[in-house]
């Protein structure tokens, strides 16, 4: 699967609340890790993340994850 343009080459830690997030893919969100509707102009959609219970969570900035929402440490080879 093609990934998205390296937004940042780290993650973000978020204490998420119950509810439906929608993750970027394409890289080019400014509301990083959230889309902001960037992806229009690309192939690329964003992702439905639902989160159930109240916790933390590492989202992926680089796009470049085999974990997509979430962070696998790819940024540190990049």
């Amino acid at each position: 699967m093609k990934k998205g343009k390296i937004a940042e080459k780290s993650p973000v830690m978020m204490e998420m609340e119950p509810g439906t997030y929608w993750w970027c893919r394409c890289g080019l969100s400014k509301n990083q890790p959230f889309c902001d509707g960037s992806h229009k102009v690309t192939d690329f959609t964003p992702m439905e993340v639902k989160i159930d219970t109240k916790r933390t969570v590492f989202w992926c900035r680089c796009k470049q994850t085999d974990n997509p929402p979430f962070c696998d440490g790819t940024h540190k080879t990049l």
